[in-house]
């Protein structure tokens, strides 16, 4: 709702300005341009989802997302205690973690929405656990190793070589991540004092 009402009000404020400009004709071919562009975007950038959606798919067919989880299961069952005591919890969040490596944002977003209401079941409890707000920061600082999203980005915008980014997208997301985690535990410790 709060969404809308501010895109209303960046709307009319465009609109109001263009007519006090003597620029309305501006403001329309861009607001025509702009949408032009916009879907030509998310078409060029379907094909690249779909992709690594299938990859996903023929990883959990072939049994590799199982593996990439059995994995994860040591760490994460570290970094959420409370969850950890809940398999299915601990499943969403292996399958969270595990799409967000792939750089599939969009997948991971219902793992972990799943594994959110599984820990609000598990605790009983209508508040935000420790475990939900660090998921949470994990999520949103995403630690990735094949950012698919942002090379399909840069593809559709004519990057010659999309996936050059690699270092620069391990390191950054690798410090987010550290640092989400450290501060989460440290306003953990710091919020039951």
């Amino acid at each position: 709702m709060a969404m809308s009402v501010i895109w209303l009000i960046l709307l009319l404020l465009a609109t109001l300005t263009g007519l006090a400009t003597g620029s309305a004709h501006v403001v329309g071919a861009a607001a025509l341009t702009g949408a032009q562009s916009a879907v030509t975007l998310v078409i060029s950038m379907a094909g690249a989802i779909c992709l690594w959606s299938a990859l996903a798919k023929l990883m959990d067919a072939s049994g590799l997302m199982q593996k990439l989880t059995r994995l994860l299961r040591p760490i994460l069952r570290r970094l959420f205690p409370a969850a950890a005591k809940d398999t299915q919890a601990l499943g969403f969040l292996c399958a969270n973690v595990s799409a967000n490596l792939l750089g599939l944002g969009n997948a991971a977003t219902p793992m972990g929405i799943n594994a959110v209401k599984r820990m609000q079941a598990v605790s009983g409890s209508s508040e935000a656990t420790d475990d939900m707000c660090l998921l949470i920061v994990m999520n949103s600082a995403s630690l990735q190793l094949v950012p698919s999203t942002v090379a399909a980005l840069r593809a559709s915008l004519g990057a010659q070589r999309a996936f050059d980014i690699l270092p620069a997208v391990w390191l950054a997301s690798f410090v987010s991540v550290t640092s989400g985690i450290l501060a989460a535990r440290l306003l953990r410790k710091l919020w039951r004092k």
